[in-house]
């Protein structure tokens, strides 16, 4: 009887034809529907009558009616649909064989054996394992992108570019994916198996993971850690201690090399960039083309009205009261596949949401849900629709709480919410604004038309006339004065804060205002920290007159309360008497100071190169507690933690380091510089490294 010599994957030329030779490791990658080679070298050639099958199998309890066990002959021919194995060549006792899997197979770790039967006698041969990914490179595959610079960008960078700041104030920091990092597949596929599917029952989710949109949804749960071990744990009180400051990771492989050496515990702190940064590791490492999105003026809708809440006091405070809010901005994910549930007119980008809002089906899971059906309004299909709907189109209403106690509504707003809703541009790093995807024209008839349409399916007993905000916007008397804050001079931290309260009397009546102001520091979700700044004034306003109130807030009031988002709130209420407040508000972030990164050689593949960190101490004081973070996949392994001595006021610092570029083409470096007065400054720079 024939015995197994040798296997010889032909790990080099496979991962090249199925695009994974990017992936660190020995592991044979392989794409399914695709063909892939492996040569086997037998103790004696075949025999004339001996009959060769194979067996390839996923997960803990493989069966055929699963689709997760698959026995197949080796034919001169492979079939057109399922599994196949083809003999190319036979020599002495060398077999060239082409495997095929199905185009619909569950993605995971396989298991690949082969019998023969000769003479009425049967030998297995255990052959070794495969990992079979998702194929957007094959048209018969539900992930499939068509586009290749499209396809490049979202499944094969491994660095890229995610949006955060305010409305007036888009940034960006860069982030490592690096899902072809050593051991992050394994990681990815760890994420699968610790999910709550898979330990109720994970035959029938081994089968499932044939399904992008199945894997999707599973992720998005697995991404935060609530309900599950899953990877992140979510906070956003501004006190991070017992975890690291949010704003402090640059990237996802730290985070999922953490998980995994502490045997799957959530790693802490995450915010709503971590998590999507995260996942879009994640689904590009299995083959899910994916991206990263930021919602400016994000709704976090908790009751399915599709209006959110906002409270101020009497003395102009916002209260944190209610459970609705509007986040400076919100990150999330959209991933590529067909929808055969929904129609092939909503195949392409969907939702998925790993940040913990709302419980969907019992769980922190949201997604995925057709970007092209939320644009329609169709808040009734699956998955979580209403929720991500609210998200880019929700009406922000006012209330404020007299000072005898009683609630009124004050105004309401039906375009401040989903604005500039980005995603890095396809080979750059310039924004793409999607809004349009997402919504029509602010203003436009199919926009109110959509929104209505969506209250209705989710209020289907409201009365329209009394509820819909534009006829609610009718009923409100016109206020007889406007105001807005405007900046002036610059927003560092460190310096004094200025800004111009400007108030207008729009009637050619004389106005008198009193005006209560406040100020806060707050977290991009819109978490109140500390109160740092107060003042009430009263005004007299001629007709049409515009005047300029000056708002002076000094660094030592700001200075303990900042947290790493840099964000104040400045909030006015203004009463004339008998007539409906006017509340003004305005969210400034300050700017950190820069820090540099310059590289002083060449840098080649496989040559150690000098990089610089340059940063200056702004500040009249010390600043000390000093650390640089450094990392950037295909620049160095792992990542650099540097101690950085204490910098005396004024004073400038220089630290080398080195890295060792380990594949050529244009990488992403990225630093994080932390001390005592700066939570979190961040740096990046393009490399070119050459072969």
């Amino acid at each position: 009887m024939s015995g197994l010599q040798s296997v010889d994957w032909q790990i080099a030329s496979n991962r090249q034809a199925h695009h994974t030779e990017r992936f660190y490791g020995k592991d044979l990658l392989v794409r399914r529907g695709q063909l892939f080679q492996v040569s086997l070298t037998l103790s004696q050639g075949l025999s004339s009558g001996a009959r060769v099958t194979f067996t390839a199998s996923t997960g803990p309890y493989p069966s055929e009616s699963a689709n997760t066990k698959a026995v197949f002959p080796l034919s001169n021919g492979t079939s057109s649909s399922g599994w196949g194995a083809q003999l190319v060549s036979s020599r002495n006792n060398v077999l060239n064989i082409s495997i095929l899997s199905p185009a619909n197979a569950p993605i995971g770790r396989y298991t690949l054996n082969m019998q023969i039967s000769s003479q009425g006698s049967d030998s297995t041969l255990k052959l070794g394992t495969f990992i079979l990914l998702f194929n957007p490179w094959l048209q018969a595959d539900s992930v499939f992108m068509s586009n290749h610079a499209e396809r490049e960008e979202y499944v094969q960078e491994d660095a890229g570019i995610i949006f955060v700041g305010s409305t007036n104030r888009i940034s960006m920091i860069g982030w490592n994916y690096g899902q072809f990092e050593e051991g992050i597949l394994n990681i990815c596929l760890s994420v699968l198996d610790n999910s709550l599917n898979f330990r109720r029952d994970p035959a029938t989710d081994v089968a499932r993971r044939n399904d992008p949109k199945y894997v999707g949804r599973v992720l998005s749960a697995m991404i935060n850690g609530n309900d599950d071990s899953g990877v992140i744990s979510g906070n956003w009180s501004g006190s991070y201690t017992g975890g690291r400051d949010p704003r402090n990771w640059n990237g996802s492989v730290e985070i999922l090399k953490e998980w995994q050496r502490s045997g799957f515990r959530p790693v802490r702190y995450g915010q709503c960039w971590v998590f999507a940064g995260t996942l879009n590791t994640v689904l590009r490492c299995l083959g899910i083309p994916s991206r990263v999105i930021t919602n400016f003026n994000s709704a976090h809708d908790t009751d399915q009205n599709l209006s959110v809440d906002v409270y101020y006091d009497p003395l102009g405070r916002p209260m944190d009261k209610g459970s609705d809010s509007v986040w400076n901005f919100h990150v999330w994910n959209e991933a590529w596949f067909v929808r055969s549930d929904l129609g092939p007119s909503y195949n392409g980008w969907q939702v998925l949401d790993a940040t913990p809002q709302e419980r969907s089906q019992g769980v922190f899971q949201c997604g995925p849900a057709s970007v092209i059906a939320i644009r329609e309004g169709n808040v009734d299909w699956d998955f979580d629709m209403p929720f991500i709907f609210a998200e880019v189109n929700a009406d922000r209403i006012t209330w404020i709480y007299e000072s005898n106690g009683a609630l009124k509504k004050n105004s309401s707003d039906t375009h401040s919410v989903g604005k500039y809703i980005s995603t890095k541009a396809v080979g750059s790093n310039s924004r793409m604004d999607v809004t349009e995807k997402y919504k029509y024209p602010e203003g436009s008839s199919q926009e109110r038309q959509v929104f209505e349409k969506a209250l209705r399916k989710l209020k289907p007993t409201m009365s329209f006339s009394a509820t819909s905000a534009s006829s609610l916007a009718r009923e409100e008397r016109e206020p007889s004065i406007s105001g807005r804050f405007k900046v002036a001079g610059v927003l560092t931290v460190g310096k004094e804060v200025n800004l111009i309260l400007m108030l207008k009397n729009l009637t050619s009546d004389t106005k008198t205002v009193t005006v209560n102001m406040t100020a806060w520091t707050i977290v991009y979700n819109g978490t109140l920290v500390h109160e740092v700044w107060k003042d009430s004034v009263t005004k007299s306003l001629n007709p049409e007159e515009e005047i300029e109130h000056p708002v002076k807030i000094a660094y030592a009031q700001y200075e303990k309360y900042l947290k790493a988002d840099n964000m104040i709130r400045t909030t006015a209420v203004c009463q004339v008497t008998d007539e409906p407040e006017v509340v003004v508000e305005r969210d400034i972030i300050l700017d950190n100071p820069t820090l540099t990164l310059e590289v002083l050689d060449e840098a080649q593949v496989q040559k150690p190169v000098n990089v610089q960190m340059l940063f200056s101490n702004p500040l009249d004081e010390p600043v000390k507690d000093c650390v640089l973070m450094v990392e950037g996949s295909g620049l160095l392994l792992g990542s650099l933690k540097i101690d950085v001595p204490a910098l005396r006021p004024k004073e400038r610092s220089r630290v080398r380091f080195e890295i060792l570029p380990t594949r050529s083409g244009t990488k992403q470096l990225l630093a994080n510089f932390s001390c005592n007065k700066f939570p979190a400054i961040k740096a990046m720079l393009s490399v070119d490294v050459a072969e």
